[in-house]
């Protein structure tokens, strides 16, 4: 089956979706962007995701494109129009398309909405899940403002890549003092040597994770143990566990960072516990 995108107000064949030369977001990197996890056709996360889609907007002076239900309506028709029972619906909203000038354009300008859909294998992913996988550091040369979802990603592809380089999934950044801030595309956390989870708390230069914020919940609910500081490299080598969480990885353990095995080499109790009950909360509560 062909797969649809919808750009700017139209459902459009997916390889004849295009977007205008002078938009923004092609430009300039000039937007922000989110993705829902699809679980039997039904988005989770649904309110997490819309609340930091409206802040992301709203810290870029970019105008929301239009009412919550609105575009509810076209993520879930875009879902439809794929037929993705099982994998992710992305949405781009960029300032819009305007004469290449670096100021804001005038007023008024419509911002550009790009919504696509794909399938993901489940069996695939809990596959990794159940085996783990290995993550490396890079350092983080990111931008001062991490919290905004905005599509400037070129350093977080320059750290994704050097991790396929490596035969790993994930790349966490290290800031100047040896802290891991976060993932290319994650939230970071341990299970440190003391058996306490940990990881980096928001008021940090990180991306308010909507994963993130769920499993948080999820930890309070089961009384576990949470401290809500950064760790080093050596904390996270010498840690009982590691594991990363996103709306495509969920909960996924890291069973080595830079070659060094964390605990016994095999996706520990509490990670399995939490993605356990991750999941079942998403599928239950997606809409």
């Amino acid at each position: 089956m062909s797969r649809v995108a919808y750009v700017n107000g139209a459902y459009v064949p997916h390889g004849q979706a295009v977007i205008h030369v002078e938009d923004r977001g092609f430009q300039f990197a000039d937007g922000v962007y989110e993705v829902w996890s699809v679980f039997d056709g039904k988005l989770a996360d649904f309110d997490g995701h819309m609340t930091r889609l409206v802040r992301s907007l709203t810290e870029l002076r970019i105008d929301v494109p239009m009412t919550r239900e609105a575009l509810t309506r076209v993520l879930k028709e875009t879902v439809r129009r794929n037929r993705v029972r099982n994998g992710i619906v992305y949405l781009q909203v960029t300032r819009g398309t305007a004469r290449r000038d670096h100021p804001f354009p005038p007023e008024g300008t419509p911002p550009s909405v790009i919504v696509t859909a794909r399938s993901i294998s489940a069996v695939k992913a809990e596959a990794q899940a159940d085996k783990g996988v290995a993550v490396i550091t890079q350092p983080d040369i990111r931008w001062g403002r991490c919290d905004i979802k905005t599509v400037g990603l070129l350093p977080n592809i320059l750290a994704k890549q050097a991790a396929r380089d490596r035969g790993a999934y994930e790349a966490w950044f290290v800031d100047e003092m040896g802290l891991v801030t976060e993932g290319s595309s994650t939230n970071a956390w341990i299970i440190d040597e003391h058996g306490r989870l940990r990881t980096r708390d928001t008021q940090a230069n990180i991306l308010r994770g909507v994963t993130r914020a769920a499993i948080m919940d999820l930890v309070k609910q089961e009384k576990i143990e949470l401290d809500e500081r950064p760790f080093s490299v050596d904390e996270a080598k010498r840690a009982r566990e590691a594991f990363f969480t996103a709306a495509g990885a969920f909960v996924m353990p890291a069973i080595s960072i830079d070659g060094t095995t964390i605990g016994d080499g095999t996706p520990g109790p509490v990670t399995r516990k939490l993605r356990a009950l991750y999941l079942d909360q998403a599928k239950r509560d997606a809409i």
